[in-house]
């Protein structure tokens, strides 16, 4: 630990140089409130900007102790600072301090989710560090240590005091933020005891401001429960809410176009995870390990074995045991339910509008026409029951065009102008009225499948000689050494920092494979080390660009590096 003055000696001294003098800047400084520390100085102006923390003392932030009391509150206030810092940064503006992007003090941007985040970690003694980036001043290829010296000393702890202090943060938002966080993981775990899978309050917001502005749609309809599907349950904080709590088994969400099927579905899929205060969604749950479903055209799949779905190809190839560089839409679809089985979901959630229809139904006039020993396909209509009945894994599925599914659901909610309606009653009579003729393809149970050992050697990142380096790419891609991995199709990635750390996930995921623990248990067990040890566990320096992630997006990164190879167990 140096004195802060030191750091302006060191600012002053090389004024002017080089632009790797700024390499003489790394290290910790002792401010007044806070301590700076420079990780990382960028060798060039043109680099990653450089890697700056700053730690502020319990007893100098003065956040209350109720703060930390839970791992759902701390981690929710962590989220809370996080948007404060980013907050301050647009609130001060951006100082042209030097040319290009010098100058820049940036901090990872959180969306409407609460997740845990490295932006801001709390220490064991409950100090407060947040880490950001800055993009060192420039002229060219030269040292501006003055200009430097006004955001260490200047802009940084304007920003401290603005955003780090209890002092300066509004209080009662900071109580809501946490009690928001406690209720919604309160109510999360309250499904199973209930029988529930998803719960979606009266009162919530669901519409969206449009497809790429996840705020609230102003003006949205108020979700209101059928009074048959009402379910009211405690919260420690806010007391009773009420809402509909879908069932577990079968729940079909039907209704015309444009009245809100997608949207009901796609606000179900976010509740994995518990929203801010002012979203909407803050009490709209679904349980933990839903896994929204789609077809995939073009992915690889890795020894899958999609026999449940798939089998008696024409050219003879193992179902069991299922790969290919170009999945079509039903195999692609088929791989994604079996990957997500076998890592442990017991929830799927699946839009027809997304998903190969020759997957979800075969008509009694195509099964006519085409009979089932020429049809190596069987659609999921016939295999959702006995996914619940043996695997106790229930669907959520939006259907507009094929009454067929009424016959095995358990649920049926229409959506009308955005309001829903028990409509199961009516189903079923519609279902007993007119027989759909069709015959089920397999009746047998879904019976058990095989699942993968990874091989270590298959997982990458390397450049030629250089050193493992992965990436982000947004919220839909990852730079993995020289191969590209596309999360476009995982709907469940919502923050460009998750997939930062699922990158980081997968290099971690590497070194636990032993050839002969499963895919499934090594994805686990980095999400423990991430539980255990905070994300920290994923790099070999403080990152603040991360945030937590699901084992089932691991996985789902996993099987989507083309590079990916795995052998079989039961």
């Amino acid at each position: 630990m140096q004195p802060a003055g030191r750091l302006r000696d060191i600012l002053r001294r090389i004024d002017g140089r080089g632009y790797k003098a700024y390499k003489d800047c790394e290290g910790a400084y002792a401010f007044d409130d806070f301590t700076l520390i420079i990780d990382h100085a960028q060798g060039d102006p043109f680099a990653a900007p450089s890697r700056v923390r700053v730690r502020v003392a319990a007893n100098v932030a003065g956040f209350p102790a109720g703060c930390f009391t839970t791992r759902t509150r701390e981690v929710a206030f962590r989220d809370f600072l996080a948007r404060g810092f980013a907050a301050a940064i647009d609130a001060a503006g951006q100082n042209r301090r030097g040319s290009g992007k010098s100058g820049q003090i940036a901090v990872a941007r959180p969306g409407q989710e609460v997740l845990e985040r490295s932006s801001v970690v709390v220490t064991a003694e409950h100090a407060v560090e947040v880490r950001f980036t800055v993009g060192l001043p420039a002229r060219g290829r030269s040292v501006l240590g003055r200009q430097a010296e006004a955001i260490f000393f200047e802009d940084v702890p304007a920003l401290v005091r603005a955003s780090l202090l209890y002092a300066a943060v509004d209080a009662a938002a900071l109580d809501r933020h946490l009690e928001v966080s406690e209720d919604a993981d309160h109510l999360r775990a309250a499904l199973h005891d209930r029988g529930l899978v998803a719960f979606v309050a009266d009162g919530a917001v669901l519409p969206r401001a449009s497809g790429v502005d996840d705020r609230p749609l102003k003006g949205g309809v108020p979700f209101a429960s059928p009074p048959s599907l009402r379910v009211e349950i405690d919260l420690p904080n806010c007391g009773t809410v009420t809402g509909m709590g879908v069932p577990a088994g079968i729940t079909l969400i039907v209704g015309g176009g444009f009245h809100g099927k997608s949207t009901l579905l796609r606000a179900i899929e976010r509740g994995v995870y518990t929203h801010i205060p002012g979203d909407g969604r803050e009490y709209v749950v679904a349980d933990p390990t839903a896994v929204k479903i789609r077809a995939e055209d073009g992915r690889r799949v890795e020894q899958v074995d999609i026999s449940p779905f798939i089998a008696g190809l024409p050219d003879g190839r193992d179902t069991r045991a299922f790969s290919t560089e170009n999945a079509s839409g039903s195999t692609s679809q088929a791989a994604n339910i079996m990957e997500a089985l076998e890592s442990g979901t017991r929830l799927l959630l699946i839009d027809e509008d997304t998903a190969a229809t020759n997957m979800m139904i075969r008509d009694r006039r195509m099964q006519e026409l085409v009979a089932d020993d020429q049809e190596p396909i069987t659609p999921f209509i016939d295999r959702a029951r006995a996914l619940y009945r043996d695997l106790g894994v229930s669907t959520v599925l939006v259907i507009g065009g094929s009454g067929d599914y009424f016959d095995i659901a358990d649920t049926v909610v229409c959506m009308q102008a955005y309001r829903p309606e028990d409509a199961t009653a009516r189903a079923q009579a519609i279902a007993a009225r007119y027989a759909s003729e069709r015959f089920t393809s397999q009746k047998d149970g879904f019976g058990t499948f095989m699942r993968r050992v990874p091989e270590a050697r298959s997982i990458d990142a390397s450049k030629g000689r250089r050193e493992a380096k992965v990436a982000a790419d947004g919220v839909r891609g990852i730079r993995f050494g020289v191969h590209e991995v596309d999360l476009s199709a995982v709907a469940q990635v919502v923050d460009p920092a998750q997939t930062a750390a699922i990158a980081h996930g997968m290099l971690r995921a590497k070194r636990l494979m032993n050839g002969r623990s499963t895919l499934d248990e090594v994805v686990r067990a980095v999400a423990a080390e991430v539980e255990r040890e905070g994300l920290d566990a994923l790099t070999s320096h403080p990152v603040g660009g991360l945030a937590t992630f699901r084992p089932f997006e691991l996985a789902a990164a996993l099987n989507r590096l083309r590079t990916f190879r795995a052998g079989q167990t039961r």
